[in-house]
């Protein structure tokens, strides 16, 4: 009986799930709809039209128009169109160049966003020398224990930094866990324009990386080379830091931003 009772549950989510992107798909191709249109097209009454499109409507993916009774798409499904499109691009500019630069330096390179407070790594191409290397694609990782997260941090407001990171966890004896070095490390970023993280997140593991610019100037991304701290000793840094920063100029070119010179 319970089995029967869950099945049913399961299929009556399922439905309105189904449902609730037929109303999507309404909207996008007439542009505007009322309960009374949405109703007809599901095959519903217009109760359950109308609670389907108020909980769509709470959740902002769709709004009222002027015209009562009238509903459009939201604000909120058009954002998160918009950020989609905005990895894809990245990654698609990033790609042949990430490509390169892996092929340069034998080690993995990332490419990472940040998303909440943390780093989200889009894409990721190993290099020769990576014989076993992690699959970090989708993965979030914090901000203040490596590369990648430090340049994306530099781009913020040291007030916005404390507000995404309120505790700084340490994850090995080199993880920054004092706000104040991880401020000073922060404005070292921004001065020399790449970040370095030193078995800080994993014993053993290296990372360094710049930021990707978008057409306005603003980071929109970071740009990393990761290899085995024995591999990248001090001279393998000094070598790498000119190869990354010159492929994440490389990708922010391609990504429309011009720098401006005197």
């Amino acid at each position: 009986m319970t089995n029967t009772v869950e099945q049913d549950r399961d299929t009556a989510l399922v439905q309105s799930v189904d449902r609730a992107i037929t109303i999507l798909e309404i909207l996008a191709r007439d542009g505007e709809a009322g309960v009374t249109d949405v109703a007809g097209e599901l095959g519903v009454h217009k109760s359950t039209a109308f609670r389907l499109l108020g909980t769509l409507e709470h959740r902002g993916v769709v709004e009222q128009s002027d015209e009562r009774g009238k509903y459009r798409l939201g604000v909120g499904l058009i954002r998160m169109a918009g950020t989609t499109a905005a990895r894809i691009d990245i990654v698609q500019a990033a790609r042949p160049i990430a490509k390169q630069l892996a092929a340069d330096t034998g080690e993995t390179v990332n490419i990472a966003i940040l998303v909440d407070s943390s780093a989200l790594y889009l894409d990721q191409i190993a290099g020769a020398a990576a014989l076993q290397p992690h699959n970090w694609v989708g993965r979030r990782i914090p901000l203040h224990a490596t590369s990648n997260g430090k340049v994306l941090a530099a781009a913020l407001e040291p007030d916005e930094v404390d507000g995404l990171l309120p505790r700084l966890t340490a994850y090995t004896e080199r993880t920054i866990t004092h706000r104040s070095t991880l401020h000073r490390e922060l404005a070292d970023v921004r001065e020399r324009g790449f970040a370095v993280a030193v078995d800080e997140l994993e014993e053993g593991m290296t990372a360094l990386a710049a930021p990707v610019l978008d057409a306005h100037g603003e980071v929109v991304a970071s740009l990393s080379v990761t290899g085995s701290s024995f591999r990248l000793d001090a001279e393998a840094l000094d070598t790498a830091a000119g190869r990354v920063v010159r492929a994440a100029d490389e990708v922010s070119a391609a990504l429309g931003w011009i720098e401006m010179t005197a």
